[in-house]
């Protein structure tokens, strides 16, 4: 039997889009399924603004992977004629012995990567709105900024359509079912066939990878955006974008006013409060804005004042925290791309050239040995 297209991807947030995109300008019989609509509520890239940053706390062997994404995303904007990435710098703020400064520095040592290792005083005259402790240090990320996630969706979207892949809004893939010629896709509205599938269905994504079922956690994660108080002081360019670390209390993240409702805020993790992502979404509750508007208070009070609105998104959290990018050990046919845990969203442009690759050229040359369903099994064998 013949299959119907080269790939179908399942899943059209951000790795999905940008995957199907790839495929499409390779000029690859592509299909592409989404059972929302593009970059919707209910998923993990919406809400404005997705922090960049080149000096990589979590692991420096991110970096080379991230100087790709840099250059990936200028690409787009240039295929789109449109701003995604814009540079604020990014100050990562903690104690000299954090995870965020060590790890930076560490990050940006290794590579030769640019960067400002600031004391309180000199961070309360370059960047005001910002409350450091004594004992805090900065380390400003000179390339660090935001994209625009909503925009950077939908312009892959209107690229892999004007290169001619199929797209089928609203449809939802319910069974994956492979045999000796091709893999069979079922869903609510009929099925195709493919040579190859790329599963990447966020907070869904056990529902058609039933391995990652117990391990594979999706988060309700919550933002809120506050009013500036000196309009000067919380501009981009004035204000960077940030990560501070507060040992016991967590780590926040925010962006300057780069909108009309200003300063946006959140916590890695927030709550960690697991979520059925067909459940019904719970609001932002009064802990929420207890917890948001408690840092605001300690550490942006003098620049920013009322909370203007708040609203909630997924993470999916795998146990290693890091990326999943690999082939089902079941079925080399079937990719799974899980890479998120909070922290995926800047990979999108490499990411979705990664999934390309792996798709019409049986793998990649990009490195992504660390994000293995292996790698995962060795560190759960070690938790």
């Amino acid at each position: 039997m013949q299959n119907d297209f080269d790939v179908a991807v399942i899943g059209l947030g951000a790795m999905g889009s940008a995957c199907l995109s790839q495929l499409a300008a390779r000029g690859a019989r592509v299909i592409g399924f989404e059972a929302a609509y593009p970059a919707h509520s209910r998923g993990s890239s919406h809400g404005d603004s997705r922090l960049i940053r080149l000096g990589y706390f979590e692991d420096p062997s991110y970096v080379p992977l991230l100087e790709r994404a840099y250059r990936n995303w200028r690409q787009l904007e240039a295929q789109l004629r449109a701003d995604i990435l814009t540079i604020t710098g990014v100050l990562q703020i903690g104690k000299p012995d954090s995870k965020i400064v060590s790890g930076t520095l560490a990050s940006c040592r290794e590579y030769g990567l640019a960067h400002d290792l600031i004391s309180p005083a000199d961070t309360a005259l370059r960047f005001p709105a910002f409350t450091l402790q004594p004992d805090e240090v900065a380390v400003l990320d000179p390339q660090g900024g935001y994209l625009r996630p909503e925009d950077a969706i939908n312009g892959y979207l209107k690229l892999a359509g004007e290169d001619g892949a199929v797209m089928h809004i609203g449809e939802k893939i319910v069974a994956i079912e492979p045999d000796d010629q091709g893999v069979n896709l079922i869903s609510t509205h009929g099925r195709c066939r493919a040579a190859k599938v790329v599963v990447a269905t966020g907070p869904w994504i056990s529902e058609l990878v039933p391995e990652l079922k117990a391990i594979a956690q999706p988060i309700r994660q919550v933002v809120s955006w506050y009013q500036p108080l000196d309009g000067f002081r919380t501009l981009p360019g004035r204000m960077a974008s940030f990560l501070l670390d507060e040992d016991d209390d967590g780590s926040f993240f925010g962006f300057p006013a780069i909108g009309r409702d200003g300063v946006k805020v959140g916590r890695h993790c927030h709550f960690r409060e697991p979520i059925d992502p067909d459940g019904v979404d719970q609001l932002p509750n009064a802990a929420d804005a207890a917890l948001l508007d408690g840092f605001v208070a300690r550490r942006l009070g003098g620049a920013v004042g009322a909370r203007v609105r708040s609203t909630t998104c997924r993470y999916t959290m795998l146990p290693s925290e890091d990326f999943l990018i690999d082939f089902l050990p079941s079925d080399a046919r079937i990719i799974v791309a899980s890479p998120c845990s909070g922290h995926g969203f800047k990979f999108t442009s490499v990411v979705g050239e990664m999934l390309c690759e792996m798709a019409l050229d049986g793998d990649t040359q990009l490195p992504r040995h660390a994000f293995s369903f292996e790698a995962l099994r060795r560190f759960m064998h070690r938790a």
